[in-house]
């Protein structure tokens, strides 16, 4: 659990006390703004999770594709100055955090340079597997980042449960409109359950958790096309989404649609099944592995 703090550039600092109060009016004005993501906090969220899975440079190594973050409305409510607060706040906004960090920028308002600096400064939290959830919230010039690892959901039912519920959101998400990155899609038909796509899902998940690692392809070469075949189901069109860390279904699916690359997947009005499931492996980086596999049948 760590906090963080930089300006984008080094303004004028107040001394003693006018520090302290300098410091006390950001707090309250923060405070007092509506808490409800603006325009400029979800093109954030779109950067950095574009950023996570283009397999970037950080620290001179490559890095793997990472899933995306999803975001969280308790997370982007919650206002820290301090570890000890931090914890405090995240207990009365009833988020459990296996772990968390805090990034908070000052200095600019425009969105891109806010992410290049993140990108120049905090590769390193940003492309760590671990977080899986984030909370952004933005007051003028000044920044707040929360990445988290949530505890598993104490209700999370069993692979089958669950991947019905990820089939209801996502069924919920196509009924209106909607904007994938910048791509616009009308309403779509609903998704009916495949029980070969839900266990072609289940193994590869159960996979990724058992050898700890996070790819389309996995360790044997096959992709999701294969994994579907090999489970009897004979496929027209076929799409896959993974995810990785969320603790709940509805957290996956969250992090998904605010994927641009993923929500076109929800959207695509040519699926019209779907299976999901997950596994978990306490051993692993990410804790918990989703899978969820789009098709139309032949």
């Amino acid at each position: 659990m760590a906090v963080i703090r930089e300006p984008l550039s080094e303004p004028r600092r107040p001394a003693g006390r006018s520090l302290l109060r300098a410091a006390a009016l950001l707090l309250v004005a923060m405070l007092s703004a509506p808490a409800a993501q603006s325009s400029e906090t979800r093109t954030l969220l779109t950067l950095i999770n574009l950023y996570r899975q283009a397999s970037p440079i950080c620290d001179d190594r490559q890095t793997p594709a990472l899933g995306p973050l999803a975001p969280d409305d308790r997370l982007a409510r919650v206002l820290v100055a301090s570890e000890v607060q931090l914890q405090r706040e995240l207990k009365r906004a009833g988020y459990q955090a296996s772990r968390v960090q805090v990034i908070t920028l000052a200095g600019s308002s425009n969105v891109n340079a806010v992410m290049s600096a993140l990108k120049q400064r905090y590769c390193g939290p940003l492309l760590d597997p671990h977080y899986s959830e984030i909370g952004v919230l933005r007051r003028g010039k000044t920044w707040q980042l929360i990445l988290a690892q949530p505890l598993l959901s104490p209700d999370l039912g069993d692979w089958q449960h669950e991947g019905r519920a990820i089939l209801q959101q996502v069924n919920q998400a196509r009924a209106s409109p909607r904007n994938c990155g910048g791509q616009a899609f009308a309403a779509a038909a609903p998704l009916t359950w495949s029980a070969r796509l839900a266990r072609s899902a289940l193994a590869h998940s159960r996979d990724m958790a058992a050898r700890n690692y996070f790819s389309h392809t996995d360790k044997g070469g096959s992709d999701a096309g294969v994994r579907a075949q090999r489970a009897g189901y004979r496929w027209r069109r076929i799409g896959e989404n993974l995810a990785a860390g969320q603790g709940s279904a509805k957290q996956a699916v969250a992090g998904w649609l605010a994927s641009p690359t993923h929500c076109p997947n929800i959207m695509n009005p040519h699926f019209t099944e779907m299976g999901a499931a997950y596994a978990v492996n306490p051993e692993s980086d990410a804790l918990i592995y989703w899978t969820q596999v789009f098709a139309t049948p032949r």
